[in-house]
């Protein structure tokens, strides 16, 4: 059943909407939204730490598929995760 899943694009789709779905979650039970609205985060600090944040769970799903051998799906995980992680270490310069 798994080596359905074992594809390198779904991994990399999986990886790319993750983080965006989390992010999107955690603005709103923290009640972020206003200081999207004014602009607040555009300060390096927050933008910084939300994208870290958003990155957690594919770090916990690249985890879980390594030990489930789908290593391809787990790869591609990851380099899903690499646009946020570039975004991160550009915004905490």
């Amino acid at each position: 059943m798994l080596d359905r899943i074992d594809k390198y694009w779904l991994g990399i789709l999986f990886g790319l909407l993750l983080p965006a779905t989390f992010g999107l979650l955690y603005i709103d039970q923290m009640n972020l939204w206003y200081a999207l609205q004014t602009f607040q985060f555009q300060m390096g600090a927050v933008l910084n730490k939300l994208l870290l944040v958003s990155i957690f769970p594919d770090l916990a799903f690249i985890f879980v598929f390594y030990q489930l051998n789908t290593w391809r799906f787990a790869k591609g995980i990851l380099i899903g995760a690499m646009p946020y992680v570039l975004a991160t270490i550009y915004f905490s310069f």
